[in-house]
């Protein structure tokens, strides 16, 4: 599953800092990552650019529709939108190779370990089920019939992505464990059906687990995170995720000193749903290029996404930056490789660099001395998806409880 435009999101060994009585620290989930984004040559692959904008902004579309359906109102940003841890716990991240981050739960009783991509751009849990045998092979399958604490809810889900995945079955609820953190009485989904986009050589992860709000939940639901806190699983209710080639993780009830250094920058999320929050401005080697836009922070896609005109104003700031629609995909641009810039965007009064490595996605072609940017363009978007390719640069805490996202230099 890939967007045209944006990036979607590595495990390390599991580690469980958590004891059973919920002890006032935090418990941290190693995570990796892995992708198809770029060739062996140095070269983006341009098919998996093209659709994984696709998979991002259909994603946020999806999500307008559950928001709209839970609440009976249409979320603020549709209108923008052209429709087209008691305790604290970390799990490591593996890097799906610059497209997904995913780590390991546990599921059931007993409990069996599957692996999860952690998206903040949506809220609900879906696992491949006993019945799913279109792409699910390579998946560990969920199977209620064998845990004890499963049960039926009653009800179907259909989730589908703008790159044409689908993902459909049943909802149970059952128990779920993150990083030694228990979630009883957890939603998820057993999908009957695996759309190509999440057969296990497009996307490693058994399943998804949102870490959104319960407003863009599908089944209307508690994410996993929320049940945790209600449960009085964590000390704190907050998660906060590192995304870097080295040590990724997420951290459950808290934030990890040892993984960022001074303090974190607080920014109000303005609308429930998303982690959706205000961006002062996005500016190119220091001269703002663009300023106050609404934004989604999407630990679920790779790019920054934004619309056309933003994005163009931005490029229009790189001295030969070109635009590649033609070449490399709808609303991607190139700039010189030998001269790639320092982009920052910046959140409550403090800016926050992009490095040139992770602003440049590869050569436009083999050898070419043209690099692909990390900031793509999306016809319809009136506000921006941020997701890893800044990610990856900052530490950041997604705090339930205050209904904020901070930022802080990685140490």
């Amino acid at each position: 599953m890939r967007f045209s435009s944006a990036f979607v999101l590595a495990a390390l060994p599991f580690l469980v800092a958590a004891s059973p009585i919920a002890p006032k620290v935090g418990t941290r989930v190693p995570i990796q990552k892995r992708s198809t984004l770029v060739n062996s040559d140095g070269s983006v692959n341009t098919d998996a650019l093209r659709s994984h904008l696709a998979y991002a902004t259909g994603k946020i579309e999806r999500g307008f529709a559950a928001y709209q359906k839970n609440t009976g109102s249409p979320h603020p940003l549709a209108a923008k939108s052209a429709s087209r841890k008691r305790d604290t716990g970390s799990d490591s991240l593996t890097d799906d190779n610059s497209e997904l981050w995913y780590g390991t739960i546990e599921v059931g009783t007993p409990a069996t370990r599957y692996t999860v991509d952690f998206d903040t751009g949506s809220s609900d849990l879906f696992l491949p089920g006993p019945d799913c045998s279109e792409n699910c092979d390579g998946h560990t399958t969920y199977d209620p019939s064998s845990s004890s604490s499963s049960s039926e809810v009653g009800k179907q889900f259909s989730l589908q992505y703008g790159d044409g995945s689908t993902v459909s079955g049943e909802q149970y609820t059952d128990t779920v464990t993150v990083a030694g953190l228990t979630a009883k009485k957890q939603t998820l989904g057993a999908a009957s059906q695996y759309s190509t986009g999440f057969s296990s050589s497009s996307f490693p992860a058994d399943g998804l687990m949102g870490m959104g709000f319960r407003s863009i939940s599908d089944y209307n639901a508690n994410p996993v995170f929320q049940t945790l806190v209600a449960d009085d699983q964590t000390s704190d209710p907050v998660f906060a995720f590192k995304l870097s080639s080295s040590g990724a993780q997420l951290y459950l009830g808290g934030t990890d000193d040892s993984q960022y250094s001074g303090d974190f920058t607080y920014t109000p999320v303005t609308q429930e749903g998303y982690w959706q929050v205000d961006m002062d401005s996005a500016s190119v080697e220091g001269q703002e290029a663009v300023r106050q836009l609404s934004v989604i922070i999407d630990t679920g896609t790779t790019l920054v996404v934004g619309d056309s005109e933003s994005v163009a104003q931005l490029y229009q700031s790189i001295d030969g930056a070109q635009d590649a629609s033609e070449t490399v995909g709808q609303g991607y641009y190139t700039v010189p490789c030998d001269s790639i810039p320092t982009v920052s965007l910046s959140f409550g009064g403090k800016s926050f660099d992009i490095s040139p490595d992770t602003f440049n996605l590869g050569t436009a072609t083999q050898g070419s001395s043209d690099c692909v940017g990390g900031i793509v363009a999306e016809d319809g978007l009136d506000f921006w998806i941020v997701g890893d390719v800044f990610l990856q640069n900052v530490y950041t805490a997604f705090d339930v409880g205050n209904s904020q996202v901070g930022f802080a230099k990685l140490s």
